[in-house]
């Protein structure tokens, strides 16, 4: 990956993935952000997911989310943080 060799010698690799989802509701915005920090390592572990989950290590975890596998990446990622916000959004604002 591009990102290994642009990192390569460096001692700070702290990451981060950050999805918004934006919302439009009766002339309303609402947004719901998703973070999920970690770093980048230096080679490449696990066979799933894609992109740069070999490389990436969320914090509280000691396995790439290509190690950890969908079911738990799908649980924990940026992505799934900012679906739970809208969703528990939906189900409290009536629409």
């Amino acid at each position: 990956l591009k990102v290994l060799q642009k990192l390569e010698g460096m001692e700070n690799r702290k990451a981060q993935f950050r999805t918004v989802i934006a919302l439009l509701l009766n002339g309303e915005e609402y947004l719901f952000e998703g973070i999920v920090c970690g770093e980048i390592i230096k080679e490449k572990r696990g066979s799933s997911g894609f992109g740069y989950d070999p490389v990436f290590i969320p914090e509280g975890y000691d396995k790439t989310f290509a190690e950890l596998g969908n079911e738990v990446k799908n649980t924990i990622s940026h992505r799934a943080v900012a679906m739970n916000k809208l969703y528990e959004f939906l189900c409290i604002e009536p629409v």
